[in-house]
């Protein structure tokens, strides 16, 4: 680079952090000034010291919100993290609500309902709705998974590999809140399935794997007749991916890294094979990047192939190279409600299974865990059970509860 060239390149870094400053003050403005303006302004008439209090409290936490943020996952702070992700999920849910309050107040004018009383049914509701949905969305986000089982025919799956068992597991996401327990009642969870292949595609972890070796531990454990299998997401790319690779291969776990195996029974293979994060390219880590070449590289094009990609989005590269069925998640199946919809504007499909073309279907689950805020509300986490038919109907056989299993009655 020129001289010129980097006088001119500060000013545009300048001007690239003022605009997402901008535009995270903007958020910020909008996630704690509509609840505020809903609950403490309208046309409440609340007495001068409440409204001042409630005021004080909307600007204390949006004030310390982002630098809490910041300290937590920049500054690694796993304190800081937790207040700061439990803050977004206790606003985005008040923000929620305050966005459907106004609309009922809305109805409530028009009925000819005046202020305050108008504003404080609205307030009412939003404060009886929200702390329900918290507390149940806390409460789906902490359990261990329910198992989610489907069934998938492959058409170009051998007679000798029907029925294959492979178990799903995404987005465990160990991070600030220590969930060993949690893991272990996973595990135990997964070992109860008699599973051929077990199948984790990614964002294991937030942080790097000495915080996180008491949650990730009882990955050892996993029971698997033929394979266990483990790609990148793209969270491993802010907690030491390196890291978490040679930690899975040290657990006794296969690390796809953009190669494959084969899994062999009744004289009838199977290609499993697995790819980087997209956003690999862009962590400046060598031969990390999604690549499918090198994943399916002296493989027959005769066998069906079973590719783990982390993303969705990834079912382009998927349909181009051939693929039977991808298995992905990051989703989390949106979450926290309505977070769906935004999902769905970055990836194709937000859960479930999918079919992309004449050959290459993509099954995504809504995680196993969580990230961030530890809310699930209306996106429940799961452990998924695919069974593979060569031949027959594929059916959505339901979720399961943990004293269920999967193939009773």
């Amino acid at each position: 680079m020129s001289v010129g060239e980097a006088v001119e390149a500060k000013p545009r870094r300048r001007g690239s952090r003022a605009i997402f400053g901008g535009v995270i003050a903007a958020v910020v403005l909008l996630l704690f000034g509509v609840p505020w303006a809903t609950l403490i302004w309208s046309g409440n008439a609340w007495p001068t010291p409440v409204f001042i209090a409630g005021t004080a409290v909307f600007v204390l936490a949006a004030a310390g919100f982002p630098v809490l943020m910041l300290r937590g996952h920049t500054g690694h702070s796993d304190r800081a993290s937790v207040i700061a992700d439990t803050t977004l999920g206790v606003v985005w849910v008040l923000f929620t609500w305050s966005v459907l309050g106004q609309a009922l107040g809305l109805a409530l004018a028009l009925s000819g309902v005046a202020d305050p009383l108008r504003s404080r049914v609205v307030t009412a509701v939003v404060l009886l709705i929200s702390p329900v949905l918290l507390l149940w969305g806390y409460v789906e986000a902490m359990r261990v998974s329910r198992v989610r089982e489907v069934e998938v025919t492959l058409p170009r799956l051998g007679p000798g590999l029907d029925g294959l068992r492979v178990v799903l597991i995404t987005d465990t996401h160990y991070g600030p809140i220590d969930r060993s327990r949690w893991s272990r009642g996973v595990v135990d969870r997964i070992n109860s399935l008699d599973a051929d292949i077990v199948a984790h595609t990614g964002d294991i972890a937030d942080g790097q794997v000495a915080q996180r070796l008491s949650q990730s531990t009882p990955l050892r454990d996993v029971k698997a007749r033929y394979a266990r299998v483990y790609v990148t997401g793209n969270h491993e790319y802010f907690s030491g991916a390196l890291g978490w690779v040679e930690h899975m291969t040290e657990l006794g776990w296969d690390a796809l890294h953009n190669r494959h195996l084969l899994v062999t029974r009744n004289g009838d293979s199977l290609v499993v094979a697995g790819v980087d994060d997209r956003t690999a390219a862009g962590s400046g880590l060598p031969g990390h990047h999604a690549d499918h070449d090198a994943a399916l590289s002296g493989t027959d094009p005769s066998l069906p192939v079973l590719l783990l990609a982390h993303q969705p989005q990834q079912i382009t590269g998927a349909v181009a190279h051939g693929i039977d069925l991808q298995l992905s998640g990051h989703t989390h199946g949106g979450q926290m409600w309505p977070f769906h919809y935004l999902v769905r504007i970055d990836q194709p499909v937000l859960q479930g299974l999918s079919r992309h073309s004449t050959r290459t279907q993509l099954y995504t689950s809504r995680g196993t865990g969580f990230w961030g805020p530890p809310f699930r509300i209306f996106a429940p986490s799961e452990i998924t059970l695919l069974v593979l038919r060569s031949s027959g109907t594929q059916r959505d056989l339901g979720e399961f509860g943990p004293n269920s299993h999967p193939n009773s009655p």
